[in-house]
């Protein structure tokens, strides 16, 4: 944690100041989670205003910052301002909504900056993942990879699209997830064609598949699959569909290493998908880091410019969604290293038909 203050720090001028009041952004610089609390840094000082809820375990976990109880948290902000004679504060301009920036511009005088150094900063060092942070996030992939074993043996014809997530969701909190990393997806027959449909009270029949996308979470960090099965049997159409997502996962794995652009890679897959006649039918991304949130920067996608990095955590998830009929997507989690990258996913992904 403290060198992500001294970073921090680092693009700070004498009289700056950084505010962070967003969850996420709190706990990756704190290590500490709470529903609320404010992180205010200057280059001198580094000050957690949390409320008495968290105090008192906050003073004996968080030891990189001068844990204050936050009672009239106004006038707390304001004494440091006027001590230190803070002229510029950065806030986390993409967290706030426009009404949010100006009673807060309001609030100190004029003093809030609309610049997007903390932005950019924060997105650069949370983007590179500490061997810690892919420790936790291999973690949760295990746990979702069990459930994935686990809930195999459980789909069958008549069970709902419902009745499966709860029971995915109920298996892995048992396993010692913090939690779903987001709301789950389990959608079968021609509900699959809806990329980010929602679980129905719709029963799986042969024939079906089901597509099913899940994360844990372990440490404050999440992980994220999709596998895409199918109960019974499939026909001709179906079973080209799904190869032809699974090699141009396989073609986007192959391309990925530190100094190559995200939209290159997201292209590579898209541009094989149309080849095979599918052109409209991947509407979105390829993929996207993942870390305290399961949706961070930068993404696979046809507009992202960022260079990859070592050490990044990325999802490669092509799919291809045919409407009113089906569709296929399968999502594994890799990391960055210079000459590659490590599929953190080592659930199967060649057809399975249950």
């Amino acid at each position: 944690m403290e060198n992500r203050i001294e970073c921090l720090k680092a693009v700070l001028d004498e009289n700056d100041a950084v505010l962070i009041t967003d969850g996420a952004d709190r706990f990756y610089l704190t290590g500490f989670k709470s529903s609320a609390g404010t992180v205010f840094i200057t280059r001198k000082t580094t000050y957690f205003f949390i409320h008495f809820r968290y105090y008192e375990n906050a003073k004996k976990t968080v030891l990189e910052f001068d844990v204050v109880l936050q009672n009239n948290l106004t006038q707390q902000l304001r004494s440091v301002i006027n001590s230190e004679n803070i002229k510029n504060i950065y806030v986390r301009t993409e967290c706030l909504s426009v009404r949010e920036f100006i009673d807060m511009n309001d609030f100190f005088e004029g003093k809030i900056s609309d610049g997007d150094k903390l932005d950019k900063t924060l997105k650069k060092l949370r983007s590179i993942k500490t061997a810690t942070e892919i420790d936790n996030i291999k973690t949760a992939q295990q746990y979702t990879e069990k459930t994935f074993d686990y809930i195999l043996g459980r789909i069958e014809e008549g069970r709902t699209e419902r009745e499966i997530m709860l029971d995915m969701e109920f298996y892995m909190r048992t396993l010692g997830s913090e939690g779903v990393a987001f709301d789950f997806i389990v959608v079968s027959g021609k509900n699959s064609s809806l990329p980010h449909g929602a679980p129905t009270d719709k029963k799986i029949q042969k024939g079906d598949f089901i597509t099913m996308d899940f994360g844990a979470v372990y440490n404050g960090y999440c992980s994220d699959m999709t596998r895409t099965v199918a109960l019974g049997f499939v026909n001709d159409e179906q079973k080209i569909v799904y190869n032809t997502v699974l090699e141009a996962q396989k073609k986007a794995l192959e391309e990925i290493r530190a100094g190559k652009i995200c939209s290159h890679i997201d292209g590579v897959a898209r541009e094989y998908i149309d080849r095979c006649g599918y052109a409209g039918c991947f509407g979105h991304g390829l993929g996207h880091s993942v870390g305290i949130e399961i949706h961070e920067d930068p993404s696979f996608n046809t507009r992202c410019s960022t260079k990859l990095e070592k050490a990044m955590v990325m999802t490669v998830e092509p799919g291809i969604y045919i409407e009113n009929k089906f569709g296929v997507r399968i999502e594994d989690m890799i990391v960055v290293t210079e000459n590659g990258c490590d599929n953190l996913t080592s659930s199967e992904k060649e057809l399975i038909i249950i």
